[in-house]
């Protein structure tokens, strides 16, 4: 009897310490969550951020090959289908925001269960806000698309928490990153093959508009699916990208002129549309991220920020800034990786990433406005 006594009070005690090991490590992942601030990060865009979405569309636009993500060390330097040498901005701005492991893309069979409550990727090379964008790339997902998912994730997270634990979680905690644009003037308005049709019967304007509007509604689609926390980036100087500098043959300190002007006209009004969102969505907080002078500022003072060219891509082939042909096995490489802004003829550098993450992420009205994004995950 003595000895049943004696176990069943060992029982009781080992469950009472499991009961005070799971609360403790309750506390603490509370905690975490807590002090972080962060709840999910999702992304949508294009080549910039996107974490491997395309390794699983048969596409023309592929980053999983090497040498790109070289410098990646969480997957010790094997290609993930990220278009840079290491970190996206996405991933960057993740890490310092708390988040613990990186946006999963939306595509990969990993993207179940809890994992994605630390972010989802959409992202997609290629992708625009127009549905006509990149289609030369033959797939890709638009903007449109990249919603269409995130309203199946939506339905995830009810499952996972509960509707109004997930409501809570995405409306106060998630912050929604959009990066995109480019492409709708680089694979769709001015390009000659396939878009001689739109340009001709299409003023700049009238596409622009066409592209805003396309934008608000996508914009408002998200925050009827309960995103409240907004990061918008608006189009960089891409007459300066190595590709247009090399096709049409510039001098090194020089940038195209038509694809920069389509972009400010662009910026300017997307500046616009964000500040009337802010006014009639009750509740949200758009946040403008002005990656167009943060990258011209890198070309232009490129020295001072500790890089020796911002006009050679550091892998490419072809032309005097290695800007026609994509990264890939066969590409000449640069010796120092971090000294390039571009780290192919048409994407940052891993170097170049990080000071635009950070910028965003500490800067000061004049990078992002009205709040950095330390500011809106606390907001």
């Amino acid at each position: 009897m003595k000895a049943m006594g004696a176990m069943k009070s060992c029982s009781i005690t080992l469950v009472i310490i499991v009961l005070l090991f799971n609360l403790c490590c309750f506390g603490k992942a509370a905690d975490h969550q807590n002090q972080e601030g962060l709840g999910a990060s999702f992304i949508f865009g294009d080549s910039l951020v996107d974490a491997g979405n395309n390794n699983y569309l048969p596409t023309l636009s592929k980053a999983n090959i090497s040498p790109n993500g070289i410098d990646f060390k969480a997957s010790k330097g094997t290609p993930t289908g990220r278009y840079t040498n290491g970190r996206t901005i996405g991933d960057i701005i993740g890490e310092e925001l708390g988040s613990p492991n990186y946006a999963v893309p939306f595509l990969s069979p990993n993207s179940t269960g809890k994992a994605i409550l630390y972010g989802v990727n959409y992202a997609s090379g290629g992708g625009g806000i127009m549905n006509a964008t990149g289609r030369i790339f033959v797939n890709r997902l638009g903007m449109d698309i990249q919603i269409d998912y995130f309203n199946i994730t939506r339905k995830q997270f009810d499952k996972l928490l509960g509707p109004s634990k997930a409501k809570d979680y995405i409306m106060k905690k998630s912050i929604f990153s959009v990066t995109i644009g480019a492409n709708d003037f680089l694979n769709n308005y001015l390009l000659p093959v396939l878009s001689i049709g739109a340009r001709l019967s299409e003023s700049p304007d009238a596409f622009i508009d066409d592209m805003l509007s396309h934008f608000r509604t996508q914009l408002t689609r998200l925050y009827q699916l309960d995103a409240r926390k907004f990061v918008i980036g608006n189009v960089g100087p891409i007459g300066c990208i190595p590709y247009q500098k090399t096709i049409n043959q510039l001098k090194e300190d020089e940038c195209v002129e038509l694809p920069n002007k389509l972009a400010l006209r662009y910026n300017a009004r997307l500046k616009d549309l964000l500040a009337q969102l802010n006014e009639n969505l009750p509740g949200a907080t758009f946040v403008h991220a002005n990656v167009y002078d943060l990258v011209m500022d890198l070309i232009t003072n490129y020295k001072q920020h500790g890089f020796i060219t911002a006009s050679k891509a550091c892998c490419g082939n072809g032309g005097q800034f290695a800007g026609i042909i994509p990264c890939g096995p066969t590409s000449s490489m640069c010796a120092e990786r971090s000294k390039h802004v571009f780290w192919d003829p048409y994407h940052p550098s891993e170097a170049a990433n990080l000071i635009i993450a950070k910028k965003l992420l500490y800067g000061d009205t004049k990078c992002i406005s009205p709040m950095n994004l330390k500011q809106l995950r606390d907001h």
